[in-house]
């Protein structure tokens, strides 16, 4: 029963909660759609903290959606056992890049005053959420190796049953605790998607690739002698 909760209802849940909130957000108050940056307040520590955990975050998200996508060619590309071994020590590594970003994002967040002040809950538990969800993920390629060879024959096939309104719930409940306690992290944080700062994923300025160049003319007033 429980293993039909979260893996075959929480999903939707989820979805519905974000695509709903989502919409509220953009009817109410759809210059929110950024992600309030705060790099004005502080800088140095935000670079440190912003750099490798985007980077990191973006890498290792490419490569999840690469094995829903692609599951037979990540399978014949772990064929040899150095690419797999590559390919292992890469998203390893990326964990690693991420999870030092986290810490720097957190520890930012919780010693400058300034960043303090303009600091919601809400920033606080998306912070925490994405550090156990970048934790799990360690854990996982730690103690649970050939990730990138598994992940492909249980976790992408039960996310195309989600798709399909079909899921197949057996293949997470079959899976260790720590990967289950991702996948589940990895749910709530759909359903809380649009109630924070992640919503500036949505707000990406591409018309910028395409519209005409801008002049950009200053204009400094001369201060008059006394």
């Amino acid at each position: 029963m429980i293993d039909l909760v979260l893996y075959g209802i929480l999903p939707y849940l989820t979805v519905a909660v974000a695509v709903v909130g989502l919409i509220w957000r953009y009817v109410t108050n759809q210059f929110s759609y950024s992600s309030v940056s705060s790099q004005f307040l502080e800088n140095r520590q935000l670079f440190w903290g912003s750099v490798p955990w985007h980077y990191g975050i973006i890498l290792i998200l490419a490569g999840h959606l690469i094995g829903v996508f692609f599951p037979r060619s990540i399978m014949a590309f772990n064929g040899v056992p150095v690419r797999l071994y590559i390919l292992e020590g890469t998203a390893l590594a990326l964990g690693l890049l991420v999870l030092a970003g986290m810490v720097f994002l957190l520890l930012r967040r919780g010693t400058n005053a300034r960043v303090r002040v303009v600091t919601t809950p809400m920033d606080i538990v998306l912070l925490v959420l994405l550090l156990l969800q970048v934790v799990f993920g360690i854990g996982i390629a730690i103690f649970y190796r050939w990730g990138t060879s598994w992940y492909v024959q249980t976790a992408a096939p039960y996310f195309w049953s989600v798709v399909t309104l079909s899921p197949k719930v057996s293949y997470m409940s079959s899976l260790p605790l720590l990967v289950q306690l991702h996948a589940v992290n990895a749910f709530i944080l759909v359903g809380l998607f649009p109630f924070t700062r992640l919503v500036h994923m949505l707000s990406i300025p591409l018309a910028y690739l395409w519209r005409p160049y801008q002049v950009v003319m200053w204009h400094r007033r001369q201060q008059r002698g006394l």
